[in-house]
């Protein structure tokens, strides 16, 4: 049995090999007494800058545990280590055939937790493997050939592939652990485990890919790029098969939907086909871009230092009189704007960082919330014609180009001076945001910016830049699930992921993946004795 000791403090000129000597004189014991430690989680605290500390949870082993424990049993940070049980490969009373549509985090996590257990699983893509995906997205932002089916939103590895890759959550729950492990078989760096806001980044997420995509195939599932899912198909009262575009039916007992947020065409087969879905709030608004540097200062006390990584923030702000909330979302330190285009004529720009996070700027959405009413269509279709629409609008304000509509954040707040200087790919042009975002986003991001330049000294400066527009935060509708994770009207049809309304992230999209698959092998266990 192991202990673990929170709030270990390390100023930035202590090398880590100091954590036993302080874990030691924190407890007073000789640190010959401490064996075998290993950092849990990490994290910064610069609420003193710029005196910045690096703050540890540690895991260790110590002779006369329960005599310590006895002696300092008064102390919150000490505590035995608890190990959790998780995912246990249960036998099945039968194995059935199961279609898991989509490649971003719920349908890659589905489809490896049912076929561990020895499920027939066929994996389907509309998109390209990322080898080919990223030829694509590179293509586009070179020279504005974009592929419909091979783009930021679309193929393999989902809309976080071209992200900043970033693992934090707010969810408690032990299979975040699995998940994690999992990323780090499959090659992601080793620090996720213990990193306070740990990520991985676009450049090292593709090699991830590739060793889950070879693993998938070594555990039987079939995959298949290339190929639109678009109906489920029902026999009496029950899903009995998938049918893709072009007519091919997949015969099947049950079928995970893990369509990704950009899905729309799949939205509007599916309302068509009576699957029931109901609109949803989410949030739209632009990209806030600064020099990294600028943040690192304003965070840290200084530009740089090589202890600390980029320095990221979160903002929120919260109008009383409307209930709307305005806040950053998706920070990438160290990373750049991206057009993330999906569809010709629409325009939408998202975040990007590397893994070395070393980009001059850093960026964040900044986004307002939006609700059924804010929708001129009515019902569960309003906030996809919303987002559509506005990126129709931002289209055209870039000049019909994939540029992307910019503004210095001093000009948007009707202030002079700013030049307009952005990492977008592949570009920006200016124009007048307040014209092209909705009054109610207008307004937001206008009372919002000097209640977060109060809070970071600069934000609101005429250093920051402004890109839009940020409209797939998260999917506008939700297709409607029972407890036990089935479609309300399609028996068989397991709805899951950001796509389908439930996840905000990697993170929870994996998570909800994993409970589709728990949702499906559950009355499968052969729970019998042998």
């Amino acid at each position: 049995m192991s202990l673990q000791l929170r709030d270990i403090r390390l100023c930035l000129e202590e090398d880590e090999s100091c954590l036993a000597l302080k874990v030691a004189h924190h407890l007073s014991l000789d640190p010959s007494q401490i064996s075998d430690l290993r950092i849990l989680r990490k994290g910064i605290d610069a609420r003193k800058k710029p005196r910045v500390l690096r703050v540890y949870t540690v895991r260790f082993e110590v002779d006369n545990e329960e005599q310590l424990l006895a002696r300092l049993g008064g102390m919150a940070e000490l505590s035995r280590f608890e190990t959790t049980e998780i995912s246990k490969i249960s036998p099945l009373k039968r194995r059935p055939s199961v279609v898991v549509v989509g490649m971003g985090p719920a349908g890659l996590f589905a489809a490896w937790q049912l076929a561990r257990h020895g499920v027939a699983v066929t994996l389907l893509e509309r998109g390209r493997p990322v080898e080919q995906r990223v030829r694509d997205v590179a293509s586009f932002w070179q020279r504005g050939d974009l592929n419909p089916r091979s783009n930021v939103q679309f193929g393999e590895g989902g809309a976080g592939t071209f992200s900043d890759g970033k693992l934090t959550t707010r969810l408690r729950h032990p299979e975040i652990a699995l998940i994690l492990r999992t990323l780090v078989e499959f090659g992601a760096p080793e620090e996720i485990l213990w990193m306070a806001k740990p990520h991985i980044g676009t450049d090292i997420l593709q090699r991830v890919l590739r060793n889950f995509r070879q693993a998938l195939i070594e555990l039987g599932v079939r995959i298949r790029f290339e190929t639109r899912f678009t109906l489920p198909l029902m026999h009496q009262g029950r899903l009995c098969a998938a049918r893709l575009e072009g007519g091919e039916e997949i015969p099947c007992e049950m079928l995970v939907l893990a369509p990704g947020h950009s899905a729309r065409d799949t939205y509007r087969e599916l309302y068509r086909s009576g699957v029931r879905m109901a609109a949803k709030p989410f949030a739209v608004g632009v990209r806030i871009e600064h020099p990294a540097e600028m943040i690192n200062e304003i965070q840290y006390g200084f530009r740089s230092h090589p202890e600390l990584g980029t320095a990221d923030y979160s903002l929120s702000f919260n109008d009383s009189k409307t209930g709307r909330g305005v806040y950053s979302f998706c920070m990438c330190p160290g990373g750049e704007v991206v057009n993330a285009s999906s569809e010709p004529g629409r325009l939408v720009v998202n975040g990007m960082s590397l893994s070395r996070r070393a980009s001059e700027y850093s960026n964040s959405a900044l986004v307002v919330s939006v609700r059924e009413e804010d929708f001129s269509v009515p019902g569960a279709l309003g906030g996809l014609a919303f987002q559509e629409t506005l990126e129709e609008q931002a289209f055209i304000a870039g000049g019909g180009n994939w540029l992307a509509p910019a503004q210095n954040v001093a000009s948007f707040l009707g202030r002079s001076g700013g030049t307009l200087r952005s990492s977008c790919r592949p570009g920006v042009r200016e124009a007048d945001l307040a014209t092209l975002l909705p009054a109610v986003v207008v307004d937001g991001l206008r009372q919002a910016l000097p209640q977060f330049d109060r809070r970071m000294k600069g934000f609101a400066s005429a250093e920051a830049v402004l890109v839009g527009v940020e409209t797939r935060t998260s999917a506008p509708l939700r297709i409607l699930r029972a407890d036990n994770g089935q479609s309300l009207s399609h028996p068989g049809l397991y709805p899951a992921g950001e796509g389908a309304g439930y996840a905000g992230g990697i993170m929870s999209a994996a998570l909800d993946g994993l409970r589709a698959a728990g949702n499906i092998l559950e009355p499968l266990l052969d729970r019998s004795e042998h």
